[in-house]
């Protein structure tokens, strides 16, 4: 399988582990996250008003539909898992297993085709390219710091 396969699924599993664990405290740092990475986007795409009036509201509905995805099927696949018994799950239960995840990776793929469809008719399309770059930015950003942080610890 070639990683461009394999590092969406391995980012949607950590993802559910920080989805799980939905408490208040976790609740206000994906608030925090959520509103730094808003001024983010703005930032980088210099949205004009007219522009952010339309924007925002789609990709709002697109982040949470996606991490709704994520949460309903992808966490439900893992359940079945998450003891870490995969050398007790026959082939064909991991054959089924994969064929949902498949399915459900092929569910946000179109979910996105959707998403930026609908971006072309809000913003240009140098814009939609400088979303994808601003949200791979945002997301390495983030990461480092929280390297940074376990580091420093």
């Amino acid at each position: 399988m070639k990683i461009s396969k394999i590092l969406p699924l391995l980012i949607a599993f950590i993802s559910l582990n920080v989805i799980a664990q939905d408490g208040p405290i976790i609740r206000k740092k994906k608030e925090q996250i959520k509103a730094l990475k808003v001024a983010f986007i703005t930032n980088e795409l210099a949205l004009t008003s007219d522009e952010a009036t339309k924007f925002w509201p789609l990709f709002n509905a697109f982040e949470e539909k996606q991490q709704e995805i994520k949460k309903q099927k992808l966490k439900g696949y893992l359940k079945r898992v998450d003891d870490g018994s995969f050398d007790n799950l026959s082939e064909k239960e991991a054959t089924t297993i994969l064929a949902q995840m498949e399915s459900t990776e092929d569910e946000l793929y179109q979910l996105k085709k959707k998403f930026i469809s609908n971006l072309k008719g809000v913003i240009s399309p140098i814009k939609i390219l400088k979303l994808k770059k601003a949200e791979e930015n945002f997301n390495r950003k983030l990461l480092q710091q929280y390297r940074d942080r376990k580091l420093d610890k």
